[in-house]
């Protein structure tokens, strides 16, 4: 009984797989979306099936995700978007290289950098700022050579730097 239950679900799941992988490759059919989907997507009802098929299934993954959005979460995505839309072309084609390069980074870097930035964030403007002007005032080499040893270090060894560095700088 367990082998067959075990077999049926690996048949599910290689189904699902290969349908997402399909509708990956074939893009996403207008009538396979719902309701609220077509309505997010109104604007390119149109020509919808013109549309790379890479393209209509981020569209309907980004329609589904703005689907289950809070209006509160709606409202920050469009002001992102906006800031997104005034930036200049080579401005956002920088970050998407950005992006894609932390998208292959193996997940524990992409963590520690997440972390980093949550620090990061947490810091007053001041600080921020402290910190900005002190990264900028360095050479691009000892830049380099500040970015490999914080790489290089365990997590315990870069957060008691982190500490020593809050501490210093409360006086």
């Amino acid at each position: 009984m367990r082998v067959r239950t075990f077999v049926a679900v690996t048949a599910v799941v290689a189904m699902l797989l290969g349908t997402a992988a399909y509708a990956d490759e074939q893009g996403v059919a207008w009538d396979s979306m719902s309701a609220e989907q077509q309505q997010v997507l109104n604007r390119f009802a149109q020509n919808w099936d013109s549309l790379p098929a890479e393209r209509q299934v981020r569209l309907s993954r980004g329609a589904e995700r703005w689907s289950d959005m809070t209006p509160q979460q709606r409202e920050q995505a469009q002001r992102r978007f906006s800031r997104w839309q005034e930036l200049p072309d080579d401005r956002r084609s920088h970050i998407r290289e950005r992006w894609e390069e932390f998208q292959g980074l193996p997940p524990d870097e992409r963590q520690r950098i997440r972390r980093n930035y949550q620090h990061y964030r947490e810091l007053s403007p001041e600080q921020q700022q402290q910190l900005r002007d002190r990264f900028q005032r360095l050479t691009p080499e000892q830049r380099d050579r500040l970015r490999q040893r914080f790489r290089d270090m365990t997590p315990e060894q870069r957060e008691r730097i982190r500490d020593r560095m809050q501490r210093d700088r409360r006086g």
